[in-house]
């Protein structure tokens, strides 16, 4: 026997339960992947002398941690509860299953006179098309014997699981879409288009090439599996280098606590707006999404129409900050930038604009702030009066790809219950953060098809490298969410929604967006799986101020980079007063007309609107005021991994 192999101790809780506590390294000889499970139950070990329900509680925790793992975080009784609430309830619908077997019946005569009229005729009409944009047998190859066939029965296939997946009476909207959701990527999983024996493009591909396809498309496989091993970023990501090609506009960190960078940009212009503007972005990834070639960054764009920019740039939390809430984001983030921001320009009123995570947490500080100031001015009318004439700490809101109701937050409700939260919420307690990897996972898994399955056939099997851009490389830069912080953000706002109730907790005191009298410009994209539009929309019914709304082309990140001279960009806007009636989201999309062209200079005509004074440009930094300049931009945060 090998002298190094040391045999566990063992372990008896109080409650009678013998479990191994002290786990060598060496018990695991070269099996890396399993000393996370050491890790853990150092974990549970730690609660040895604690009350045994507090050490029970505990051994959940670091079986879930375990478990996820395995399951990239998604909760395996919640699955089951979906998929068991389906089956019961088709178990005893009669008239569903008559139903499904005659369609089954019908389908499967379809593709038998399919097959027969190709047979005779070489082409027939087809009897399933693909939904919506899946491009996977777009290719001439699947139009011919036995190809045509293959495809036509998988797609057949596809439309028979979605009809028995959904409209089954008595199962919750929640599991008939998570259900629906599984069956469509188990069924994705094993699509013929995945196979090399049954995709003509592939086959195609390395006949005509001598199967040089499959090499590169192994060398691109290694070197995906090296650089996923070694913590290195995709390939082409190095073309882009912070500081040197994407976030280089120019400006200076002019204040830094324990969670922000706080930049401010250098002006460009003789004069510049008397308002500074506030961007806060989301720090799910790095702030630069707003700052990325010259070409098409936000920043760079305000700063060339004559605003002081200032912009957060969030710490990359590790485990140590496990306990930052939501409420530390707002104190150290907002608030500490609307404090700097005041004292180095001598200016009380701020422009601020949000994206995504950072639109929601600004309408809470904005809700916040605008309760602090109806308390310090009780007794005024003139906070209750929707003009933009009386003064207020925050003049503007722009809220970008922002939700403020998370009623109908998208496909990633699906990854939200209670379920699912506390399995999430057992995994980031042992870890201290929600990791980049696992963030990813859940995305990728919304658009399987086309970030998992066709790269995979692009890359392994015809051996294609796709460029990559500056956006694409953002991308892959992503960061991490503090335990505390993404439990609570995922309880309060999704899962509860109580930032829309009114029930969302500032200071012990529920705050309500109804409180905000500044104006607000929304800014919803077409195609956002993250932030739906109609939910973005929402803002109108939950506000009680002038609000402008712009739906432009494009998805959640797109949508939003959508500098002026974009192909193809587009966008409608309108504006409701305080006093005009609500419009629900389909009639406002028929009856507002498209404009071609970027939104930017929309949300310029509006600050512009708003103050038309112009002042000589404002130094960067203030040190008499305690904000000295600390480095150039983009800072140092930022190249936190």
């Amino acid at each position: 026997m090998n002298e190094s192999f040391v045999l566990p101790q063992s372990t008896v809780f109080p409650n009678g339960l013998e479990f191994l506590t002290d786990l060598s390294t060496d018990y695991f000889p070269m099996i890396d992947g399993l000393r996370p499970m050491q890790s853990l139950l150092e974990d549970v070990s730690l609660s040895l002398d604690a009350p045994s329900e507090m050490m029970g509680e505990n051994l959940d925790r670091a079986v879930h941690a375990m478990m996820a793992r395995f399951t990239l975080g998604v909760s395996p009784g919640s699955v089951m509860e979906a998929y068991a609430d389906w089956f019961a309830h088709l178990a005893i619908a009669p008239g569903k299953q008559w139903q499904l077997l005659e369609h089954w019946t019908q389908k499967n005569i379809q593709l038998f006179n399919y097959g027969l009229r190709s047979a005779l005729w070489s082409q027939g009409e087809t009897c399933a098309g693909p939904v919506g944009n899946d491009r996977r047998f777009a290719h001439g190859g699947w139009q011919t014997w036995p190809f045509n066939l293959i495809h036509q029965s998988f797609l057949l296939k596809e439309q028979w699981w979605s009809e028995a997946t959904t409209g089954v009476r008595g199962v919750s909207k929640h599991h008939e879409k998570m259900v629906e959701f599984g069956t469509r990527q188990l069924l994705d999983t094993f699509s013929p288009s995945n196979n090399f024996f049954t995709n003509p493009e592939v086959i195609q591909a390395t006949i005509t090439e001598g199967g040089t396809n499959l090499l590169r498309g192994w060398m691109n496989w290694w070197d995906d599996w090296q650089r996923a091993v070694t913590g290195k970023r995709p390939a082409g990501c190095e073309d882009y280098q912070v500081g040197k090609n994407i976030a280089v506009t120019p400006g200076k960190v002019v204040f830094r606590n324990k969670l922000i960078e706080l930049i401010q940009y250098s002006p460009s212009t003789p004069q510049t707006n008397k308002v500074p503007l506030l961007v806060v972005p989301a720090w799910i990834m790095k702030y630069y999404i707003l700052d990325l070639s010259e070409s098409n960054s936000f920043f760079n764009y305000l700063v060339q129409q004559g605003f002081t920019v200032f912009t957060i740039s969030w710490k990359n939390p590790t485990s140590e900050d496990r306990d930052l809430s939501m409420d530390d984001y707002r104190v150290l983030g907002i608030e500490a930038a609307l404090d700097a921001i005041e004292a180095i320009t001598g200016e009380s009123e701020i422009h601020t604009a949000g994206y995504c995570l950072g639109g929601t947490l600004l309408s809470i500080a904005a809700a916040t702030q605008a309760r602090q100031d109806k308390q310090s001015n009780s007794g005024s009318d003139t906070l209750t009066d929707s003009s933009n004439q009386h003064k207020r700490r925050i003049k503007s809101v722009c809220l970008l790809a922002a939700q403020t109701d998370f009623a109908e937050a998208g496909e990633l409700m699906l990854f939200v219950d209670q379920s699912q939260i506390t399995f999430l919420e057992d995994m980031m307690w042992h870890q201290g953060v929600l990791d980049n990897e696992q963030m990813a996972g859940a995305f990728q898994m919304l658009r399987s098809n086309d970030l998992i399955w066709s790269r995979m056939i692009r890359e392994y099997m015809l051996g294609e490298r796709s460029g990559v851009n500056d956006l694409m490389a953002w991308n892959s830069d992503s960061t991490r969410m503090p335990y505390k912080m993404h439990s609570e953000y995922l309880r309060k706002l999704f899962l509860e929604n109580q930032l829309s109730q009114g029930h969302y907790l500032v200071d012990e005191k529920p705050i309500s967006i109804t409180d905000i009298r500044a104006p607000i410009f929304a800014v919803g994209t077409e195609k956002d799986h993250v932030a739906p539009w109609q939910s973005v929309y929402k803002i109108h019914i939950l506000s009680d101020t002038d609000v402008t709304f712009v739906l432009t082309s494009g998805g959640h990140n797109a949508g939003i980079v959508s500098e002026p001279g974009h192909p193809r960009r587009r966008f409608r806007q309108s504006t409701r007063t305080a006093e005009d009636s609500y419009i629900d989201p389909n009639s406002w999309f028929d009856q507002t007309p498209v404009q071609q062209g970027s939104w930017w200079p929309q949300y310029v005509a509006w600050l512009t609107e708003i103050e038309k004074e112009n002042i000589d440009p404002i130094e960067v930094g203030n040190a008499s005021k305690g904000y000295p300049v600390l480095g150039d931009a983009p800072g140092t945060y930022v190249f936190q991994q």
